[in-house]
């Protein structure tokens, strides 16, 4: 491992970047690329009651064979910091270990592939095709003004991308066992019932939302939307809240609310989802307020040179050949995927998140040669 790559790494996780606080996490990043040659472009986006988020794009070269690398450099919260053994925003090694919110998901990541790129640039003073970044500071949260709009903004350029690396920690025991070359889709309902309020010994002058309800989301439960298919598991509803906010025992309710989300194979498009439940419930339901969100569409790369070469990449490093897999959660790559191929490699997951986020040395060494391999076959092919 690249001691440029550690330092790095530990420089950007002292950054304090819980979304959609920047805390200099972005400037950092744009030095140390300006400083290999790359021309770097902050895009901050603002939009009326969200807050301003600092992203950049940076480009070295104007060769239409563009490699991209995306990120992100928000983290999560650390929750309660009196549980971590060592400041969750003070980089900490131990143990050959390195620990720090955002080491996993996902500032090492970055800093692996900056210095990798460091690396390649070193050993090809001649290089005269085109790497590029794209990093964002709103991943984690809403998403609403970093990868979204500066894909919308490249597009408006017709900036060429030939094929985008999302740094998520894709693998779940072992660096190389895993790459995600799409995502499920996501979308998320709120459903209000409203029935009529009464004495629970009188039922009869009373009409039960929550009885509604729970019919309703037995049926919704129990159906079976697909059977999935090569990359994507079966599509999947899981209810995630459920509220009456009645403390009496001897009443019926007004109203009754529950949450679910679905997450969505290839077989469907969200509108086609919606429609289903929006005709169920109309069918289903007395007087009701039904009203989603689209968290992301569902896609896959089915660019198989590409991931061939990811792939074959990882091998030669690793010896695993990994898994293409679509599971997990969304990732920026819902966005990107609009202009370019996506494959997502990154570090291990399992402690993304957690109270002690972090990675091995060892690991890290791993990607940022994994990343390498990537960025020297992909520019002989």
């Amino acid at each position: 491992m690249s001691e440029y790559a550690l330092n790095l790494a530990q420089n950007l996780i002292n950054k304090k970047s819980v979304t959609p606080e920047d805390d200099g996490a972005i400037a950092l990043l744009i030095t140390e690329l300006e400083k290999l040659g790359f021309n770097a472009e902050l895009m901050p986006f603002s939009e009326a009651g969200y807050p301003t988020i600092q992203n950049f794009y940076a480009k070295l070269g104007n060769s239409n064979k563009n490699l991209a690398f995306a990120g992100h450099t928000d983290v999560v919260p650390a929750g309660d910091e009196t549980k971590w053994h060592s400041p969750p925003f003070t980089a900490t090694i131990r143990d050959n270990k390195l620990y720090g919110r955002g080491a996993v998901d996902m500032k090492c990541a970055i800093t692996a592939y900056i210095g990798a790129v460091k690396t390649f640039l070193e050993n090809n003073p001649n290089f005269n095709d085109s790497l590029s970044f794209i990093i964002t500071g709103d991943e984690e949260d809403i998403s609403i003004n970093g990868t979204v709009k500066m894909v919308e903004e490249l597009k408006q350029r017709n900036e060429q991308i030939s094929l985008c690396i999302v740094g998520e920690p894709t693998n779940p025991g072992k660096i190389g066992e895993m790459l995600k070359i799409g995502r499920r889709g996501s979308v998320n309902f709120e459903l209000e019932v409203y029935g009529q309020q009464g004495h629970v010994a009188y039922p009869e002058n009373a009409l039960n939302p929550i009885t509604a309800l729970v019919k309703l989301l037995n049926l919704l439960t129990d159906h079976q939307f697909d059977h999935g298919n090569e990359f994507f598991d079966p599509t999947n509803l899981e209810i995630t809240s459920f509220d009456v906010a009645n403390p009496a025992t001897n009443v019926i309710p007004e109203t009754a609310r529950a949450k679910f989300n679905i997450r969505f194979s290839s077989e469907y498009q969200s509108k086609d989802l919606i429609e289903l439940i929006t005709d169920t419930c109309a069918r289903c339901l007395p007087k009701h307020n039904l009203t989603y969100k689209v968290s992301g569409e569902s896609f896959y790369n089915n660019n198989r040179e590409y991931a061939s070469l990811v792939q074959h990449a990882c091998e030669k490093v690793t010896g695993l050949n990994p898994v293409l897999s679509t599971t997990g959660g969304t990732s920026d790559a819902r966005f990107i995927k609009d202009i370019c191929p996506t494959i997502e490699c990154g570090l291990i997951n399992k402690t993304a998140h957690q109270i002690d986020e972090h990675i091995a040395l060892a690991d890290l060494e791993i990607l940022e040669k994994i990343y390498l391999q990537i960025i020297e076959d992909f520019f002989k092919s």
